[in-house]
């Protein structure tokens, strides 16, 4: 039987702080793997990072932050060589890490494509190469360019390089006009040593491993230094191509294959998850003696046009996932703990380790999530490692394995020092000396001090110019700190009055290091360049808590406007306090049998909930519009109320939006005839799922939502529909069958 997930008993507050950790070593390890060929970890352990990472979005998707690696492939292009955009994205795949998640993936295809468990559906399987990745362009057969993944959307123009590897062609007979090959760049084991030998008879750096080899010879500026190493080159997958390679993924290999490119002989089709899981086993027991190296086994559907109906993530394909191989666990020092501050003002505590290897990997920082965790308790009081606390001085164990980033496994009791201490967990903020406050039903204690906290203040802004956010060509969280530090922006609204405050400006920034005129003046009108946002991107970018990228398009759908949503919150606010009085007298009620001390708080609650905040018709029904909009809760609602309502957080949003042309999304095509209707979908969807059901609509310009109410305008009703059918009958609504639906948006 499966065991349950640390990431079932997670709360809200753990997984904002694990997700702010996440982000930051995630990009470092990124940086260095894409876009300094010196890797922190191995890719094995990376992907694990990001696995957990995604796990943690899944179930918190409001929680989803602007840097999120789940939104990153690879690393932006050096600038030493020329930027090259694919034509068809380089994305990366999702993680499987036992024979679980191998049948969950199979269930979650079967499950979106609407497939029962007894219809055939075949796979590709094939070893994960570990080197890096590589898109070549053949048009009318001969190479025109080489190109690496980049960040999945601009890579490097590797052209010149690529042509001295002797497993690449540099013509190809009976190709497709257009043909983009992609493909790993590695070095096998007999070469890695014998160049490293070279290397060091020449008094030159080797290389840590054939990765980081191949990586950094494929990615020289002099292709002459290129030339004289061994790079090899398997070829898997196509970009961009003119004509159908094959109807299948198989066959489309062995298409490849004819046409000249070396291919992984251990590529097999699979019927199902037991074969899959089969060949993974073989491949594992093979492992030591390919001769180059793996980190796992690719599986991929093997029907194109089922691949074409799954269609993609962010950055992952639905129709593939890497099942990796295991890594491993490693005792040491606890030396240090200490605690960070994030854009929520959450206290992360982080353990500062004697470093150690770990699968390869040297570990110096481990999670240590709250004070409960530290103290060997979990959310809901009990014992985890056997209830045995953590201390500064133990001998711990560091875990790396499965989905979990480095954290302490276990301490032995036995090596603990005479004189260790338990952790005393700060009850003021490290950064500001604000109360740092731990409320009811929240694991995490956050910084109470707001805007003046320096730690919330420099994440916010960080947060504001992310990728996701407004992405400023120039600005990122460097010179975001950089900035701050020297004064020169304190709020949001800051970063688009530079040029007018600092600028005769570039003169003085011209001068700092690391800037001239032309990047200075370049960065002033990459600012100006982002004055008209998205309302969408907006909304995400004020970094409220709970409001991810989904939340936020969702929000944009809903209002259509800035004002119409801040209006809306204004009027909700009556009924987001009683909401919250309402759930702190539960929280306290559920609590009381533990500690009768808290009898008068109680008491106090309960008087709030019921006296003085008590909402009216108008508050009652913008709180049920909001909630209303499919995939926010009363949390995420809530929480947009409370910023809304805070006096500083109001200024300074309203200071930056003064700054900025805000555009409602996209309007939708003409002739739909869902356009700007209020849907909602209830009961058992046969033909399509929800999921699926919701994308369309949206697609088609209509708005989604979770619940019935007078401002619904279809309501498609499935096999066992119930409160939502009966409410729409007493409205009035229009309810439709499936059926009924997909003739009206004319797909059958």
């Amino acid at each position: 039987m499966r065991k349950t997930s640390d990431i079932d008993v997670l709360s809200e507050a753990e997984a904002m702080a694990e997700l702010e950790q996440l982000a930051k070593q995630l990009g470092q390890a990124n940086q260095a793997y894409h876009g300094d060929d010196a890797p922190v970890m191995s890719d094995d352990d990376y992907d694990r990072l990001k696995r957990r990472n995604a796990a943690i979005e899944e179930k918190f998707p409001e929680l989803k932050r602007g840097d999120s690696p789940s939104d990153q492939v690879g690393a932006r292009p050096s600038d030493g060589f020329s930027k090259v955009t694919h034509a068809v994205r380089m994305l990366s795949l999702g993680n499987a890490f036992d024979d679980d998640d191998v049948t969950d993936f199979d269930g979650s295809v079967r499950k979106y494509l609407n497939i029962g468990p007894d219809t055939p559906l075949a796979y590709t399987s094939e070893p994960k190469i570990d080197g890096l990745s590589l898109s070549l362009r053949y048009e009318t057969g001969v190479l025109v360019q080489a190109a690496t993944r980049g960040d999945g959307s601009v890579g490097e123009n590797v052209t010149a390089n690529a042509r001295t590897i002797s497993d690449i062609p540099e013509r190809l007979t009976g190709a497709p006009d257009v043909l983009e090959v992609r493909g790993e760049v590695y070095m096998a084991h007999d070469d890695f040593a014998a160049l490293n030998a070279r290397q060091s008879e020449n008094g030159d750096k080797t290389f840590a491993n054939p990765r980081n080899a191949a990586a950094g010879s494929l990615r020289q500026l002099d292709s002459g230094v290129t030339r004289k190493r061994p790079l090899r080159f398997f070829a898997y997958a196509w970009g961009e191509v003119s004509e159908p390679l094959s109807d299948t993924q198989y066959g489309a290999i062995k298409r490849l294959a004819e046409l000249g490119f070396s291919t992984n002989p251990l590529t097999q089709r699979c019927n199902g998850p037991d074969e899959m899981i089969a060949h993974y086993r073989s491949i594992e027991e093979q492992r030591a003696t390919l001769g180059y190296d793996i980190d796992g086994v690719v599986y991929k559907v093997d029907d194109l046009a089922l691949q074409s109906r799954l269609g993609f993530r962010s950055t992952t394909p639905r129709w593939a996932i890497a099942h990796k191989f295991p890594a491993e666990l490693a005792w040491t020092r606890l030396e240090s703990i200490d605690i960070q501050v994030g854009r929520t003002g959450a206290l992360s505590p982080v353990a500062r380790l004697t470093p150690v290897t770990v699968g390869g990997v040297v570990v110096s920082n481990a999670t240590l999530h709250n004070e409960d965790y530290i103290a060997g308790r979990d959310s809901r009081g009990g014992d985890i490692r056997g209830g045995k606390d953590i201390r500064v001085g133990d001998w711990v164990q560091v875990y790396r394995a499965g989905d979990v980033i480095p954290k302490v496994a276990d301490v032995d009791l036995e090596k603990r020092p005479k004189d260790a201490q338990p952790f005393q967990f700060p009850e003021t903020c490290p950064e500001c000396g604000s109360p740092a406050v731990r409320e009811e039903g929240d694991s995490v204690r956050r910084c109470s001090g707001g805007l003046i906290c320096p730690a919330q203040a420099v994440e916010k802004l960080r947060h504001m110019v992310s990728r996701a956010a407004f992405d400023i060509e120039g600005l990122g969280a460097k010179q975001v700190e950089q900035f701050y530090a020297d004064g020169w922006i304190a709020k949001p609204a800051d970063v688009f009055r530079l040029r007018d405050t600092y600028g005769s400006g570039i003169q003085q920034l011209k001068n700092r290091e690391g800037w001239g005129e032309t990047s200075a003046r370049k960065l002033f009108d990459a600012i100006d360049e982002k004055r008209r946002i998205d309302l969408a991107r907006f909304i995400f970018s004020l970094g409220i808590r709970h409001v991810g990228e989904v939340a936020a398009r969702d929000l944009a759908l809903h209002y259509l406007g800035w004002d119409a949503l801040t209006q809306a919150l204004d009027a909700a606010r009556p009924a987001a306090l009683a909401h919250r009085a309402a759930d702190e007298a539960e929280t306290a009620e559920r609590r009381v049998a533990q500690d009768e001390g808290r009898r008068a708080r109680i008491a106090e609650v309960r008087a709030a909930a019921i006296a003085g905040v008590a909402p009216g018709d108008v508050a009652q029904a913008a709180w049920d519009d909001l909630i209303g909009v499919d995939g926010i809760g009363p949390a995420l609602a809530a929480s947009l109320s409370d910023a809304l309502a805070n006096p500083d957080e109001r200024t300074a949003i309203e200071d930056l939006a003064q700054q900025l042309n805000i555009q409602p999304p996209d309007a939708p095509a003409a002739d739909s005839p869902v356009a700007g209707k209020t849907v909602v979908f209830t009961g058992t969807l046969e033909k399509m799922t929800r999921a699926e059901a919701k994308a369309r609509a949206e697609a088609l310009g209509a708005k989604v939502a979770g619940s019935v109410s007078a401002k619904t305008d279809i309501l498609i009703a499935g096999p066992g529909a119930g409160s939502k059918a009966k409410k729409a009958a007493e409205l009035g609504i229009d309810t439709l069958d499936e059926d009924g639906w997909l003739a009206l948006i004319g797909d059958t």
